[in-house]
């Protein structure tokens, strides 16, 4: 990692290891797509239908994403895709599935907080699964993206809601209690075991509302869709992730759309 610590920060390079680690491990967050996905790729990247009947021809970028799912099935769905990620390990996998696959994809190592790379407007839609929580300046990735993004362009992003990341993943006597302050500007505490709601090993840190909603908006993005994915069951086991969910929603899935004159796509 000598060459990463000149590329990148001291967080910026704990995380790639902690998600090398997870691809390596065949952590559930880190897997490919699989048959199932493949057959039906845009109902299973878009199930709420946010990107209309086709994206055949759209320039995607899939920032964030790497480990050989939302990069192969957006290129399968018929976009023109480029993936970034942190992680080597993540990004060999979209390699490999581009190839299984017979995929046309573009792979880039690199920060989401530096898109200077590529062109301003360059793409039609931004695709961001959850990973905010690894930078502790989320403006400057919505600066970035917000160049990137054409006019009339789409932002699509996954966030780890801030409640969530008040309560512990433990519980006590299947309390969920608000343990992290809500304006705290330092990491979260670190987590030793992996579950569906902090990575072990991994450098977070809390957003507020106002900074992952209003940020966005402030960096030229006008929110038109926002909801909480549904992991709650009414039957969950006390402690476990779907319990949880019955208390707090863990994520928060946004659709956002660039201010600026549109321009024709061509295709």
């Amino acid at each position: 990692m000598a060459e990463d610590a000149n590329r990148y920060t001291r967080v910026e390079a704990q995380n790639a290891r902690a998600w090398d680690s997870m691809a390596r491990g065949g952590a559930p967050l880190a897997r490919p797509a699989n048959d199932e996905d493949f057959a039906n790729p845009l109902g299973t990247i878009d199930p709420l239908r946010w990107l209309g009947h086709s994206i055949a021809g759209w320039r995607v970028l899939c920032l964030a994403a790497g480990g050989g799912r939302q990069s192969a099935l957006y290129a399968a769905a018929g976009a023109d895709v480029t993936v970034l990620d942190l992680s080597r390990d993540m990004l060999a996998q979209d390699s490999e599935v581009a190839r299984e696959r017979n995929l046309s994809l573009g792979i880039v190592e690199g920060t989401m907080t530096d898109l200077t790379m590529f062109a301003p407007g360059d793409f039609d839609l931004v695709v961001h699964p959850v990973s905010t929580c690894y930078v502790p300046d989320i403006a400057r990735v919505y600066g970035q993206v917000a160049r990137v993004t054409r006019g009339g362009g789409l932002y699509v992003s996954q966030h780890k809601s801030p409640t969530s990341l008040q309560v512990p993943t433990k519980i006590k006597a299947a309390d969920y209690v608000l343990k992290e302050t809500y304006y705290r500007t330092i990491p979260l505490p670190p987590v030793d075991e992996p579950s569906r709601l902090r990575e072990p090993g991994a450098v977070e840190y809390l957003h507020r509302w106002e900074q992952l909603i209003g940020g966005m908006c402030r960096a030229g993005f006008v929110v038109e869709d926002l909801i909480e994915p549904m992991h709650a069951k009414p039957d969950a086991e006390p402690g476990t992730f779907a319990h949880r969910a019955q208390f707090v929603a863990p994520y928060i899935r946004i659709k956002a759309r660039r201010v600026g004159p549109e321009r024709t796509l061509i295709w």
